[in-house]
């Protein structure tokens, strides 16, 4: 089995949130970015990856993306600011597998 990654998209520093599930980051993020990713991205303009965390499997990054969207809002704020404070756009940043 691959892995799966779990990541987060927003259009600006503490804007809107998308919590995703994934194979391919690099792949998913591309979608989300030129509007093919979900229908959701595309109303709200969200292109910018804030947050990504990998899983040694997709059913790891499943069990963990649904309890993240179960989560206040506020503890997604302070997960994507453990790593990424200043709210940059992480994408040029991956590695394309």
């Amino acid at each position: 089995m691959t892995g799966g990654w779990v990541y987060i998209m927003t259009n600006r520093a503490y804007g809107v949130l998308y919590i995703g599930v994934t194979s391919s980051l690099p792949h998913r993020a591309m979608q989300h970015r030129d509007g093919t990713g979900s229908d959701f991205c595309r109303r709200y303009r969200l292109d910018r990856l804030v947050y990504a965390e990998r899983h040694g499997t997709i059913m790891d990054a499943i069990t963990r993306e649904k309890a993240m969207k179960a989560w206040k809002r506020a503890w997604k704020v302070t997960l994507i600011e453990t790593i990424n404070p200043t709210w940059r756009d992480l994408f040029d940043e991956l590695h394309m597998e």
